[in-house]
């Protein structure tokens, strides 16, 4: 719905960032960020203007002409200091996230934290931007590599890490030498235009980094903007196919992280407490809107008689309001996600699941027009069923039994998604297997969510990722530079040619 915010003076407007300014937008166009815990209103979001995006990518490409031949130390520290103020405000950013999105305080914290160490990673640039020298590859001739800026780049971030993911994307490409256009989600931006008044504070020049906001519009305007030299993204399939071929048809580079449908194999001789435990986190954490989430589990043998226990952690974790302590499980991010986890979960009775645990509808005191889902356990899922192909994006379990590894390796090898999966056992041998055999970027061994630190890069692969390159780590220097080869030869007067070579070779 439209809502022209002059008509509610009490309710704040988030800004666009264009050229180092903070500015209203001018546009008609008008979204509600809603508390999910409480329905209030907390501010309005523009959806901006075409002239509104063009002016960012122009203020991104002025910047870059002075930007890209900042030294690699000014931009070393810049990152340095803005690491210190993301610190300094962690309770805030933590509290502005719970607000908006619905997440439990610490792991409002959590979301921030993962995103510091990006910033961390950043601030090491100086190391992992390095070209390569080979001396006399020919007589007197040297080639070495540089690895430059492209120009202007953008990122378009989902709702359900509004910390995290817009710090895995431009920190990397402002410290590479890039400059920036972020489109945050218009669900809730708040978080994400705090961590950019705070990279301003530490001296990101105007202009380097800007922000729009809006939906379908204005990513099809980054896709297609002539200046925008490469785009990632995270978030849906649908959403993130439609980018990747948009953009690169329009000759950009792309990154997409989409979606997933993460399992994780339990073999009987686990430790049976540490994973009853790592999967009831994994599974419910976040109200189980990660796309490195756990919603499906493949229990091995013995291990199909731990229903019971599984069920029971999942029943002793409290449901509530992100604020309160002691709180494991928060809000859906709004209504329409509400609707559709209940919907899944009709469908999965419907479709013949067993539901070993109903979370629909929870009394949560003080919050009652929350958008609440309790912890969901189906067991005796299969593949055909809409819980087990569809992302669910909330606090719902698939359990699925098998007879051995073998036949749990198979099963997921079949689903079509990579973004994540583990596996539960003290055997060595077992993990070896499994970690060979798997086809699946990312592996944790008795690690329910196997997201690395950002000295590696995130690696989903299959139905979960297009393109070649990943989010951070060494993968995200390759991808928003450019290399270029340089070979070269100084002659003194007893080196010079003394006639003309017509062949290819260099002598």
């Amino acid at each position: 719905m439209s809502i022209n915010p002059a008509l509610i003076p009490s309710t704040p407007s988030v800004k666009l960032l264009i050229g180092g300014r903070f500015v209203e937008s001018a546009t008609t166009e008008w979204r509600d960020v809603i508390n999910p815990a409480t329905q209030e209103v907390l501010a309005q979001v523009p959806f901006a203007t075409d002239d509104e995006i063009a002016l960012a990518v122009q203020s991104a490409k002025e910047a870059f002409k002075t930007w890209r031949k900042t030294s690699i130390g000014t931009r070393a520290r810049i990152f340095l200091k803005y690491q210190q103020l993301i610190c300094e405000n962690m309770q805030e950013l933590a509290a502005i996230l719970t607000a908006e999105q619905g997440k439990t305080l610490p792991d409002a914290e959590g979301d921030v934290f993962r995103g510091l160490e990006v910033v961390e990673h950043a601030a090491s640039i100086g190391n992992l931007q390095l070209g390569e020298l080979a001396n006399n590859v020919a007589t007197g001739v040297d080639t070495y590599t540089l690895m430059q800026p492209l120009g202007v780049c953008a990122g378009i971030t989902p709702f359900n890490f509004p910390a995290m993911i817009p710090l895995w994307m431009f920190p990397m490409a402002i410290a590479c030498g890039n400059t920036f256009v972020l489109k945050p989600s218009e669900q809730d931006p708040m978080v994400t235009m705090r961590l950019c008044e705070l990279a301003m504070e530490a001296g990101v020049p105007a202009g380097v980094l800007n922000v729009v906001h809006g939906g379908e519009r204005a990513v099809n305007a980054l896709c297609d903007h002539a200046d925008i030299k490469a785009i990632s993204f995270v978030g849906s399939t649908k959403v993130g196919t439609h980018v990747y071929n948009r953009a690169t048809l329009a000759g950009k580079r792309a990154q997409c992280m989409m979606g997933a449908k993460n399992h994780a194999i339990v073999l009987a001789d686990a430790n049976k407490e540490q994973s009853l435990n790592a999967i009831a986190g994994a599974a419910f954490g976040a109200a189980g809107q990660r796309c490195m989430a756990l919603p499906v589990v493949v229990l091995v043998g013995e291990a199909q008689t731990w229903v019971p226990e599984i069920v029971e952690k999942a029943r002793a974790l409290k449901v509530g309001s992100g604020t309160e302590q002691g709180v494991d499980v928060g809000p859906l991010v709004s209504r329409a996600a509400l609707d559709r986890v209940s919907s899944l979960i009709e469908q999965g009775i419907a479709q013949g699941a067993r539901l070993e645990l109903d979370g629909r509808l929870p009394q949560v005191p003080g919050y009652e027009t929350g958008n609440f889902v309790g912890p969901t356990i189906f067991s005796g899922v299969k593949p055909g069923m809409d819980i087990y192909e569809q992302e669910i994006f909330g606090p719902v379990l698939s359990l699925v039994g098998v007879d051995t590894i073998d036949e749990a390796i198979e099963f997921i090898n079949r689903n079509p998604n990579g973004n994540g999966t583990a596996i539960f056992t003290q055997s060595g041998a077992a993990a070896r297997k499994f970690q060979e055999d798997i086809d699946v970027g990312q592996v944790g061994i008795n690690v329910p969510i196997p997201v690395p630190v950002p000295v590696f890069s995130f690696t989903g692969s299959r139905a979960s990722k297009l393109g070649d390159l990943g989010p951070y780590g060494k993968q995200v220097v390759m991808f928003y530079t450019q290399t270029k080869t340089i070979t070269e030869r100084w002659f003194d007067d007893s080196t010079v040619a003394q006639e003309v070579n017509t062949t290819i070779s260099l002598k």
